[in-house]
């Protein structure tokens, strides 16, 4: 991962490959953003001009090369676009400088140091722009030539150090900033690499030791339920999913201990290592990114690995439903009753609507430990996807002040995501003649439908959310900002900021 480091030296003397500076859309043409007065000058006040003339107009995202004015020891200045200028008195707000940042990360890749003069007003400003290019300078190449060696024909080794200037190495606040970009950054990037990775090399074992594996390393308590274990359980639900698929399901437990907590968070990811739909199979181009479908379990898996990097004050608890759903012999069938871990009973209409099974059972399990609040994160529902487009997840939530207080938190680390509703009146279609409820209900209004299932299987008094992330957990499309094509790593910070906030007493 790209290395991280505060400087205090001034733009001209720094040795670097690049010069990153900032400039917003002013009324009359671009403006030079704060961070870049050295520059600036070596230029004769005259930089905003120059970047007019090369069409560059300071919206979001926008990146432009020129040459570095003479006496400088880097080559080259790279201006990204912050977006609109802000009010007068008013910074440019952290969102702005983790896309700006990602951007410039992207464009520099094959670089090995890159100088970033962004605006740093204060040390959470240099915390965004550490996520930025941290996030933004991600790339996967483990399946490709370059990935063994970046020399190769066509590789390019992302971003290897990135310095921001105007930061304060001596001050706690500004290196603590950067040292939680850090943490939560690898983390995320981990979530990343787990959705890319492809089917035949990820299945739920394979992933059940990836997150022993982090688990001894961070101090971390993991406990994995094989098929035996979960038989002897009677987790129905995982079992019913995995039954079609040769790789065998898995749960996994991880639990985070703070000796200072005073609450408990549990949060509880589908782990669908790939999804055929099982025998209500996909129709053809609806398979090809269906290894994605456990990115709510690796989000889960990241949170947890950086709550415990973090050494937060507040005991979580991770908990990963994985399972292959593939069509077979001995796969579930549309019409099977599955028993599931409450003891409830669930007809099974639609065996492609798979991933409130896995997730059923691991919130009952989660709900006998009796934490302060439960989340689940899963790439559950394509209505949702209509609902609220490819970038936008939802939440829905048995309780409207912890849903507003996890909305809250996603706007505040740059995560977009909605409010939804869970209306009574789309209980009713998931009755069932045969069992104790159904697992599809109405067509419209699908994701709710979804969300009012998993609310029957939540402990009662428990407070619980639920993160419908099926649109912005793998970008089918062109990178942007600090967000890549594939897996984006989606709700890691959001389930890291409940985190803290428990921690420190301020969330609802």
């Amino acid at each position: 991962m790209t290395a991280l480091t505060l400087s205090t030296a001034a733009a001209p003397g720094l040795r670097a490959d690049a010069i990153v500076i900032g400039v917003a859309k002013g009324n009359k043409g671009p403006v030079v953003a704060p961070g870049a007065e050295a520059v600036d000058k070596a230029y004769d006040g005259r930089l905003a001009g120059v970047l007019e003339t090369l069409g560059a107009s300071g919206a979001e995202g926008e990146v432009t090369k020129l040459p570095a004015p003479a006496g400088f020891k880097a080559p080259v200045v790279v201006a990204v676009g912050l977006g609109t200028v802000p009010e007068e008195d008013a910074g440019f707000d952290a969102e702005a400088l983790r896309r700006a940042a990602g951007a410039a990360a992207r464009a520099l890749t094959g670089s090995k140091k890159a100088a970033f003069a962004l605006p740093l007003a204060e040390a959470a400003d240099a915390g965004a722009v550490g996520e930025g290019v941290l996030l933004g300078a991600y790339s996967f190449e483990a399946y490709k030539e370059s990935g063994k060696d970046p020399k190769a024909k066509n590789g390019k080794a992302p971003l290897a150090e990135a310095a921001l200037l105007g930061g304060k190495p001596r001050d706690k606040a500004y290196k603590a900033a950067i040292e939680r970009a850090a943490a939560v950054c690898e983390e995320l990037n981990r979530a990343r690499d787990l959705v890319n990775t492809p089917p035949n090399d990820l299945n739920p074992e394979a992933f059940a030791a990836v997150a022993q594996a982090a688990a001894k390393e961070h101090g971390i308590k993991v406990q994995v339920l094989d098929e035996k274990a979960l038989v002897k359980g009677g987790y129905g639900g995982i079992l019913g999913v995995g039954a079609g698929s040769a790789s065998g399901p898995r749960l996994v437990k991880l639990s985070y201990t703070s000796s200072k907590a005073t609450k408990s968070l549990a949060f509880v990811g589908k782990g669908i290592t790939y999804d055929s739909g099982g025998i209500s199979l996909k129709p053809a181009g609806h398979n090809e990114t269906m290894k994605c479908d456990m990115a709510g379990a690796a989000a889960v898996f990241a949170a947890v690995v950086a709550a415990a990097r973090l050494g937060l004050e507040v005991n979580v608890t991770g908990w990963l439903a994985l399972a292959e759903n593939m069509p077979s012999g001995s796969a579930t069938r549309p019409g099977d009753v599955l028993r599931m871990y409450s003891g409830k009973t669930v007809e099974v209409l639609n065996t492609d609507a798979e991933g409130r099974l896995v997730l059923a059972d691991a919130l009952w399990a989660a709900s006998q430990e009796k934490p302060d609040a439960i989340i689940d994160v899963a790439t559950l529902t394509g209505a949702m996807m209509v609902a609220l487009g490819s970038r936008t997840y939802g939440i829905m939530a048995n309780d409207d002040a912890f849903r507003a207080a996890v909305h809250e938190a996603a706007e505040e680390v740059g995560e977009p995501a909605w409010p939804m509703p869970l209306p009574e009146h789309l209980r009713k279609g998931m009755d069932s003649a045969t069992a104790d409820i159904a697992n599809m209900g109405e067509r419209m209004g699908g994701g709710l439908v979804a969300g009012l299932f998993l609310r029957e299987f939540v402990g009662e008094g428990i407070t619980w959310a639920h993160l419908d992330v099926a649109g912005p957990a793998y970008n089918e499309g062109g990178p942007f900002g600090y967000t890549p094509k594939g897996g984006t790593g989606t709700a890691v910070r959001t389930l890291v900021r409940v985190a803290e906030q428990v921690a420190l007493g301020d969330l609802g």
